[in-house]
């Protein structure tokens, strides 16, 4: 079983784009395919080995998701982030 499913949230781990979370669209072998609603769309997925990412077990159904729903899942676990470390 692979542990990385569409819906995840994933942060990176490597590259210039080190802490930003981002939302798996696509899996293959070695590659899971990022967005993150603004820079990275769903027509402009950001290919990243699977090595460089951290899973964060948050899943949300993204079948029908466009941009502003990705935006809107990344905006919402922020927004959760920031309150667990107050």
């Amino acid at each position: 079983m692979d542990r990385y499913r569409i819906g995840m949230l994933a942060r990176s781990k490597a590259g210039h784009d080190t802490g930003k979370v981002y939302v798996i669209i696509d899996i293959d072998d070695t590659y899971v395919y990022l967005a993150d609603g603004s820079i990275r769309t769903l027509d402009r997925l950001k290919k990243k080995k699977k090595k460089h990412v951290q899973i964060i077990c948050k899943e949300h159904d993204v079948t029908a998701a466009d941009d502003v729903a990705i935006k809107r899942i990344l905006k919402e676990w922020n927004r959760e982030e920031k309150k667990q470390e107050e």
